[in-house]
């Protein structure tokens, strides 16, 4: 066996053991790939490779050295890939806040425009109704004025009718006026003559 190899092995024993107690309590950290949990593992990894880099020196032991080497890259490669997460994390949180902003500003202008247009209905329907309230009260008009025609036509035809009722009884009560006078002309002529023949035969008998 190298003689370097049982220092190794006792240096990643103790580390081992070493980090038993402290990987627990960061089991415990809340984050699930991000958080202190992470963190806390990742500067414990940092801590690793640092004395396992110490100690390679201190023994000169190439191979604790690469070790060291090798987890410092991972950690470094862990860290960049917890940034990347991070910003990752963040711009997936803009972004659904960016589209929980346009889709509330989508809603609104939806609900605007549902209210113009309901606006616009009732507006229309308003006119409606007036142009038909204005149209019956015109053709109300319309009938009544053409009622009151009649009425007055009506009227002139009616006193035409009375007019024309009232000469011909003038008409009539005038033949009958001359009539009676001719007759009692007739018979004032009647009478008179009668009254000469009398007067004549009592002059002859005289």
């Amino acid at each position: 066996m190298n003689p370097r190899s049982i220092p190794r092995t006792a240096v990643r024993g103790y580390l081992r053991m070493a980090r038993l107690p402290l990987d627990a309590a960061i089991r415990l950290l809340p984050g699930n790939g991000s958080g202190p949990g992470s963190a806390a593992e990742l500067a414990l990894d940092r801590a690793d490779a640092s004395i396992r880099a110490i100690v390679g020196t201190i023994l000169g032991d190439p191979v604790l050295r690469k070790d060291a080497q090798r987890r410092r890259v991972a950690a470094d490669e862990r860290q960049r890939a917890l940034r990347l997460r991070a910003e990752a994390q963040r711009k997936s949180e803009e972004a659904d806040s960016h589209l929980a902003q346009r889709q509330e500003r989508a809603t609104r202008q939806r609900q605007q425009a549902n209210e113009r247009a309901q606006q616009r209905r009732q507006r229309a329907a308003d006119r409606r109704k007036a142009r038909a309230r204005s149209a019956a009260k015109t053709e109300s008009q319309r009938r009544q004025a053409s009622r009151k025609a009649a009425a007055r036509a009506q009227e002139a035809v009616d006193e035409r009718a009375r007019s024309t009722r009232l000469a011909t009884l003038d008409s009539q009560a005038e033949a009958l006026r001359e009539k009676d006078e001719a007759l009692a002309a007739r018979d004032e002529a009647r009478r008179l003559g009668d009254a000469a023949a009398r007067n004549k035969a009592a002059r002859k008998s005289d």
